[in-house]
């Protein structure tokens, strides 16, 4: 029972722990590690740690076989190691020669930094969001004040006007005024509180499906990838098919005819959203195969205005991470050339066995 309760401590650690013989065979790993090498305890068993790791691991496993020979303790930080051929881990590494029941053993720690980077990232853009927005609300009240005053004066104008072809030139600033009060409109985005009720995420993937599939003619080929296990969760229809339908925009854009969308669905479990620690998330996928995002501007592509479309007007991105921040969520993306992944986080908050609306 003691055993069992120690070992269940073990378990729950957010640190990867390793057990090895002398010949660094593995005797035992706890979950976090069988999350970071993708495989389970059991499975791994008497495994070389070396064949865990796979090209670029050789000079860390040297390393820490030389540790070992010494019979001394050996951390490394922010090593990369590389676990499987599309996935490298940015760790703090530990290894400790011990000795248990008179064998000799090797403690390996590995803490994962990968995460904890990501956080920061996710809190720098959000709070990079929020500055901007409360920007644009300043802006706003500045140029809509002007703009109906101007629209006002140019239909005094034009009602004292006698010269048919002089109200033209009125109609003009009129037209142009009110141009430019939507424009304003639309980078505040909507205003209004979300009315969360319980939905079915698939169901609003679908709709958005249907909506894009009746305007697109590039025979763009869509692919669904759903994790039916997700739960019905709480958000705002309307106000989450507007942000999700702006993403799957922009992929059609970017990819070219005969191209693929994917529209892919996950659970995280213990997952962190601007500092808050969530049970579970649902992670919305949308992904393409087109060129990639250009660098110049990844870094600002959810600022009102940044597009990397010659035709768009760089409000789609902007619009829909203000609504996804209005849930508590977020929104992140991946990009290299032939795959960009956009990933839309939302906590799940309410109880799994709610019916949906």
């Amino acid at each position: 029972m003691k055993d069992s309760f120690y070992s269940s401590i073990v378990d729950y650690q957010a640190t990867a722990i390793l057990l090895l013989n002398k010949q660094c065979e593995l005797e035992y790993m706890n979950s976090a590690a069988e999350a970071i090498f993708s495989v389970s305890s059991k499975r791994a068993k008497g495994i070389a740690f070396s064949s865990l790791l796979k090209d670029g691991g050789d000079d860390f496993y040297v390393r820490m076989q030389s540790s070992i020979d010494k019979g001394q303790s050996w951390t490394e930080h922010e090593c990369l190691l590389r676990v499987s051929d599309n996935k490298e881990v940015t760790a703090n590494c530990t290894i400790n020669p011990v000795e248990l029941d008179g064998d000799e053993k090797v403690l390996v720690e590995i803490i994962t930094l990968d995460r904890q980077l990501k956080i920061l990232k996710e809190s720098h853009l959000l709070k990079e969001h929020q500055a901007t927005r409360s920007m644009l609300r300043g802006m706003a009240h500045e140029i809509k004040n002007p703009l109906g005053g101007l629209h006002g004066a140019a239909q005094l104008l034009e009602a004292e006007l006698e010269n048919n072809e002089l109200t033209e030139y009125t109609g003009i600033i009129i037209k142009e005024a009110d141009r430019l009060h939507k424009l304003v409109d639309r980078m505040l985005g909507p205003n209004m509180v979300p009315n969360k009720i319980p939905h079915n995420i698939h169901e609003v993937l679908h709709h958005v499906y249907s909506l894009v599939s009746a305007e697109e003619s590039k025979n763009i080929q869509f692919r669904i990838d759903y994790d039916p296990s997700i739960p019905v969760i709480n958000f705002d229809r309307d106000l989450l098919v507007q942000a999700i339908l702006n993403i799957t925009r922009n992929a059609i854009r970017a990819v070219e005819k005969n191209g693929e969308i994917v529209f892919k669905t996950r659970v995280l479990r213990r997952y962190t959203i601007n500092g808050t620690a969530h049970k579970l998330v649902a992670c919305i996928s949308i992904i393409d195969n087109g060129p990639g995002i250009p660098d110049d501007i990844a870094a600002k592509i959810f600022f009102p205005m940044v597009s990397g479309q010659t035709d768009g007007t760089g409000l789609g991105l902007a619009i829909s991470q203000m609504l996804i921040n209005q849930h508590d969520g977020l929104i992140e993306f991946d990009s290299v050339a032939g795959r960009t992944e956009f990933r839309v986080m939302l906590p799940v908050e309410n109880d799994p066995n709610e019916k949906p609306k």
